[in-house]
């Protein structure tokens, strides 16, 4: 049990990030809810929290005295505060069980309601984008770009086209950009040069790839600063990253979109070519 409980919810989630590794598997459970859904734990009973995330409301209160508290609700004050001291908005997950709601009640095989559904789930993740990200990680990865000899850039599976397209830009805004893209199997041989005056961006989603994961912890090895794109801050690359960005992508009826993710990738390009004042000319093949 921790002595001082975190007195913030930002100290609280970091806390939960570093000790997430020596929890429980029902713990873990637990700490992917509590991380994912801030507003459920802040406005929510017990007993709905435990319901949704299918675990006990005594492993939920068990889960909040390992962080130092007396019991869930000392934790849940934390959420709460920080939903009082915010503009009033439904949660990400919140306005996902809304839209499902409604689609439900139409015939969702018909071709034009597929666009609907595809169109307002990403509406609703662009939405929560825009909310959740801070400015200062924003400027923060510019910087890192900026700075950085190489952009190792590391993304498998569903993330590739997100590491692909940061691969294709930044050669565009004459930013030096190496995609690991594991040709072979030899995603290690790739990142071994990774060096302290490098930075990595990984994009991972679960389930999380472990080539992707190896990449970050060959970044932490090397002393190289880890920007992370994933879904949760507990995301294996998450893990001692410079920045997180925590990107609740679209997801209809079990097919996943990337238009949250696509957007923080155009985001920092685009930012990175105009503050450091690329000539028009090559801003314009970033348009093509």
């Amino acid at each position: 049990m921790s002595k001082s409980p975190p007195d913030n919810l930002d100290a609280l989630r970091k806390e939960i990030a570093a000790r997430y590794e020596e929890l429980s598997p029902r713990l873990k459970q637990v700490a992917n809810y509590v991380i994912d859904n801030p507003n459920d734990i802040g406005l929510e009973t017990l007993s709905v929290i435990a319901s949704r995330c299918d675990a006990q409301p005594s492993t939920i209160v068990r889960f909040a005295k390992v962080f130092g508290y007396k019991g869930a609700s000392d934790m849940q004050r934390l959420f709460r505060d920080e939903i009082l001291s915010a503009a009033p908005a439904p949660s990400y997950s919140e306005r996902i069980r809304q839209f499902r709601k409604r689609s439900d009640e139409v015939d969702w095989l018909s071709p034009h309601n597929v666009l609907h559904d595809f169109a307002e789930s990403n509406i609703i993740a662009l939405e929560h984008l825009r909310e959740v990200v801070s400015p200062d990680d924003l400027e923060k990865s510019v910087e890192l770009m900026h700075n950085a000899h190489t952009v190792y850039l590391a993304g498998v599976r569903r993330s590739f086209p997100v590491a692909a397209y940061l691969a294709y830009s930044l050669s565009h805004v004459e930013k030096r950009a190496f995609l690991l893209d594991g040709v072979a199997g030899m995603t290690s041989e790739q990142s071994w040069m990774i060096s302290p005056e490098d930075v990595v961006i990984a994009i991972s989603f679960r389930p999380y790839a472990d080539d992707t994961a190896a990449v970050a912890e060959r970044a932490r090895a090397n002393g190289a600063p880890l920007i992370a794109i994933s879904d949760s801050r507990l995301s294996p690359i998450a893990k001692d990253a410079a920045v997180c960005f925590e990107i609740k992508d679209a997801e209809v009826r079990q097919f996943r979109s990337l238009t949250a993710s696509m957007c923080i990738a155009q985001t920092l390009v685009i930012s990175y070519a105009y503050k450091y004042g690329l000539e028009g000319a090559t801003l314009e093949e970033l348009k093509q």
